[in-house]
């Protein structure tokens, strides 16, 4: 519906925003100033410190980081060569197969993480196959939990593209390796850098399947921010919570603004 009235547009944005702050600002804003509490046994803080981000700091909380990190790398980038791969080649195929394609691929992020984590607990903890207990078992839950993204949005990059620019470069001689990568991934290039910016935030912030299957040596940041608040280090989780958002949210800029430089070449 159109809002023309200025009053009208002012109560629809104040509404939004007010809505946008009591969903998600506040819940946020929350965690930051529990963050910096030193305590908290009113309405707000008696007092602030930084106390609890040098604990986290001088804990394993780095390694964690970089395990987190890591494993996101690692899985997105999978995620986006298996993704891009299958959207490619389900792309010509008719409607029925690749439906039916579809829906098995969106298996995995349609049930809960945990099932997933359970799984591959059960398959892979005997030979010939063992994985339990190594990290490969976790960048394999990571990768199946956001492989199904990565396909979808590929998926829609490549069908906002008019199948006459292969056609046309085919017509030119252009061998069909050369048209993939100098005419088709281009194209898309700023649905991959999406693809793989939702996968990485998905993987930095995924616990479900991870809790069950980490092995000791092998703990992301979610486990420990679990493991804190469990505790009941409730202002030190808080802390690690911080720093995990702070560090997704740098990764994720700098994909966005590379998909837009990407964007506006195209």
């Amino acid at each position: 519906m159109l809002l023309w009235a200025r009053w009208a547009k002012m109560l629809t944005w104040g509404g939004t925003a007010l809505l946008f702050c009591a969903v998600y600002g506040l819940p946020v804003a929350m965690i930051v100033l529990a963050s910096v509490s030193g305590q908290w046994n009113g309405i707000l803080p008696s007092h602030l410190t930084f106390l609890h981000y040098a604990n986290v700091l001088h804990t394993d909380s780095a390694g964690q980081l970089q395990v987190s990190v890591m494993t996101g790398v690692v899985a997105s980038v999978a995620a986006l060569v298996s993704g891009t791969w299958a959207a490619l080649g389900l792309r010509r195929m008719e409607k029925l197969p690749r439906r039916i394609l579809d829906m098995i691929f969106f298996v995995p992020s349609a049930v809960p993480s945990v099932s997933i984590g359970l799984g591959l607990l059960v398959a892979f903890s005997k030979p010939p196959v063992l994985l339990n207990g190594t990290a490969t078992i976790v960048f394999f839950a990571h990768f199946l939990l956001i492989s199904a993204f990565t396909y979808g949005n590929v998926s829609a990059g490549l069908a906002r593209i008019a199948p006459e620019y292969g056609e046309v470069a085919q017509s030119l001689g252009a061998r069909p390796f050369y048209t993939l990568t100098r005419v088709t991934l281009p194209l898309v290039a700023p649905f991959l850098i999406a693809s793989f910016s939702l996968s990485f935030a998905l993987s930095m912030g995924e616990l479900g399947a991870t809790l069950m299957i980490y092995p000791p040596g092998w703990v992301t940041l979610p486990v420990g921010i679990f493991a804190l608040s469990d505790r009941g280090a409730i202002f030190d989780a808080s802390a690690l919570t911080v720093i995990l958002g702070v560090v997704t949210l740098v990764v994720l800029m700098g994909l966005s603004s590379i998909s837009t430089r990407s964007a506006v070449r195209r």
